[in-house]
């Protein structure tokens, strides 16, 4: 019965989340890896997905290379992943390295003590994506990763940047 409870909980949990998170996105201004301030506004007019992780968590591993894919297929499209990495003090120690290693090249940044994390993510569960469309809402929340996810994440993505390209007109 207690599994029951527990899956219970995170679908309240997850429900919550998304409804909180219907409308605008949050505005946020967190350093990256490279100690350069980054404002989520710095990126409005892009379709922006947010990929909350650790370097401790194993699904989150299993997702990067699938959002540098993305990222290196439309960045040129207006298409950001702005990676945040939610390794407290303890752990942020690893989080360059970690990117270095693997060659990822789309922003990183660093929310240390979590204020980002808790404003999308209450629930703190690892990884967590948001999607931000052009007009700077939040079209889509997804929760965990599972092998087929990255599918998913990408339907929308490219959905969300054919809608309305850049420079686009807005139709009347």
């Amino acid at each position: 019965m207690s599994t029951l409870w527990r899956a219970l909980a995170s679908l309240v949990a997850l429900l919550l989340t998304t409804a909180a998170l219907a409308g605008p996105a949050s505005e946020f201004t967190l350093r990256d890896i490279n100690g350069r301030q980054v404002t989520l506004s710095d990126y409005q007019g892009q379709v922006i997905l947010l990929s909350f992780w650790a370097t401790w968590c194993g699904p989150c591993k299993e997702e990067m290379p699938h959002l540098q894919d993305l990222y290196t297929e439309h960045r040129d499209e207006g298409f950001v992943v702005l990676s945040i990495s939610s390794d407290d003090a303890r752990t942020a120690s690893r989080v360059k390295p970690f990117i270095k290693k693997n060659r990822y090249d789309f922003p990183v940044l660093l929310d240390k003590e979590s204020t980002v994390t808790g404003t999308y993510n209450p629930s703190k569960t690892l990884p967590f994506t948001v999607i931000i469309d052009r007009d700077f809402d939040v079209a889509e929340v997804h929760s965990g990763y599972n092998p087929g996810d990255e599918v998913k994440v990408r339907a929308r993505v490219e959905e969300l940047l054919r809608a309305s390209a850049p420079g686009d007109a807005p139709a009347e």
